[in-house]
């Protein structure tokens, strides 16, 4: 463990200040060593309901809270995660692995320029409309529940929190339990932006105690939670003995389509990248690899030239492509994934569920590559959530169109080929999201899915739209 880092006591974050736990705690173990690092609460319904009491009471005032000054809080929370850059970067690599490059510009670079964006909505967002007759009100939900995965800790937070505090609402968050230690950090920078006391709480615990508190709470308005779709459809049920709204943003199997006028080794190289980011743990990761039929041993070859590059090791080592996988339990998951792989048939290309070379402790799982791979097969099928690329092979459109969106999910995808063929594609793919030629990434897009990936959308004008009702007021 890095000698920098120091983690506090284990505390939820209620009406503003640290509420130290006076129960059970829950280890925070470090997967790249096996290690535990930290503590948190194991919270209680009890605590969820300390929390939105809280939110509750500092409800009136906030929303009264004209949108500019809420804004401008939420530009120096934004501030305030850009200079804690390298505290959030060693933070979220020692709690679920994530490289330290990947960590400084990702999982700690882009929430403060996800925040940013999000506060510069307010100064032209229609709070208030004039449609004939009548004057369209938009006004905040009241107290919001965010459950938050722990793949990305910070960004999911900030896509849910900083949004719903621009509309006007106030907070209780339950980060996941095997990253929690993030969602400290931003409320002690909340705290110094001037966030008025209990607009942002935090309750840490488990999903089945503190996750399914908030998703049945009377006193929470909405739910949003980003996580598996088994999850998710347990969260609706909950949700609806209120009648509360619940934002879903879950599972993915995205596809990436090589078409034939593709510039093929662009198209593997980027395809195998998001495959394997942040160890595959990426909701809307390009696992499956579609490929013309007569271009499967080109992208093959293409695809393992490729993956060399690719080192497995330390992740707080500069220049480790690859860390652990999140936890043990992670790690045994996705080794089992590729057991049943091998087990239907797909040709192994790489890797495997063998140990990675000198490596014997820590999560750490070989990224691997499966050809020849059925598009009915479990891993054509399953979220994976590893370093898993499945390569699938078709005939035509047609044919690449049908097996792409031959899923439950739908929440991402890509497709390579000469622009206004790959355009064609996109338009058919039933997704929420479709990269075309490595499109780059837009902050102010709507992120978010069809089918069992979920309902609703996050980041931008629309992500802001989740976390307000709409009232009309006849003239």
């Amino acid at each position: 463990m890095n000698s920098e880092l120091s983690f506090p006591a284990p505390a939820h974050w209620i009406d503003g200040r640290p509420v130290p736990a006076d129960g059970p705690t829950i280890d925070v173990i470090n997967p790249a060593s096996d290690a535990v690092i930290a503590a948190v609460p194991a919270g209680t319904a009890a605590d969820v309901d300390r929390a939105v009491a809280a939110a509750t009471a500092a409800f009136p005032g906030w929303a009264a809270t004209a949108p500019a000054e809420r804004a401008a809080i939420i530009q120096r929370v934004s501030d305030g995660l850009r200079a804690r850059n390298e505290q959030l970067a060693l933070t979220i690599t020692a709690e679920m692995g994530a490289p330290i490059t990947l960590s400084r510009t990702a999982q700690a670079g882009l929430p403060p320029v996800v925040t940013a964006a999000t506060a510069g909505l307010a100064a032209d967002f229609p709070w208030t409309e004039q449609i004939g007759t009548s004057l369209i009100v938009r006004e905040p939900v009241g107290v919001v529940g965010a459950i938050t995965p722990w793949n990305f800790p910070l960004q999911q937070l900030v896509t849910k929190v900083v949004p719903a505090m621009l509309a006007g609402n106030t907070v209780v968050l339950k980060p996941a339990e095997l990253a929690p230690l993030s969602a400290r950090i931003f409320a002690e920078v909340a705290a110094e932006a001037g966030l008025p006391a209990g607009v942002f709480n935090v309750v840490q615990g488990t999903g089945p105690v503190v996750g399914e508190a908030i998703a049945s709470h009377r006193g929470i308005d909405l739910v949003s939670f980003t996580g598996s779709t088994a999850t998710g459809k347990r969260i609706s049920v909950l949700g609806a003995q209120t009648v509360k709204r619940v934002a879903l943003e879950l599972g993915g199997k995205s596809a990436s389509v090589i078409l034939r006028d593709a510039d093929v080794p662009a198209a593997v190289a980027a395809s195998l990248d998001s495959a394997w980011v942040n160890s595959g743990q990426v909701c809307g990761a390009y696992s499956r690899l579609l490929v013309p039929a007569e271009l499967r041993d080109r992208v093959v070859e293409l695809a393992l030239a490729a993956a060399a590059e690719y080192s497995v090791g330390d992740p707080m080592r500069e220049g480790t492509r690859l860390g652990p996988v999140a936890s043990q339990a992670q790690r045994q998951r996705v080794v089992s994934y590729l057991e049943r792989g091998i087990a239907e048939g797909a040709t192994l290309v790489t890797g495997g569920p063998g140990p990675v070379e000198g490596l014997p402790g820590g999560a750490y799982v070989r990224p691997t590559i499966f050809a020849d791979v059925d598009p009915d097969s479990t891993i054509a099928q399953e979220e994976i959530f590893g370093p898993v690329l499945a390569i699938i092979s078709y005939t035509d459109d047609d044919h690449a169109v049908a097996i792409a969106n031959g899923t439950i999910y739908g929440l991402s995808g890509a497709v390579f080929g000469e622009d206004a063929h790959a355009m064609r594609i996109a338009r058919r793919m039933r997704t929420g999201q479709v990269w075309v030629n490595g499109g780059r990434m837009n902050v102010l897009a709507p992120f978010g899915g069809y089918k069992q990936s979920g309902n609703g959308r996050e980041m931008g004008r629309f992500g802001l739209e989740e976390f307000l009702e709409t009232k009309a007021i006849q003239l």
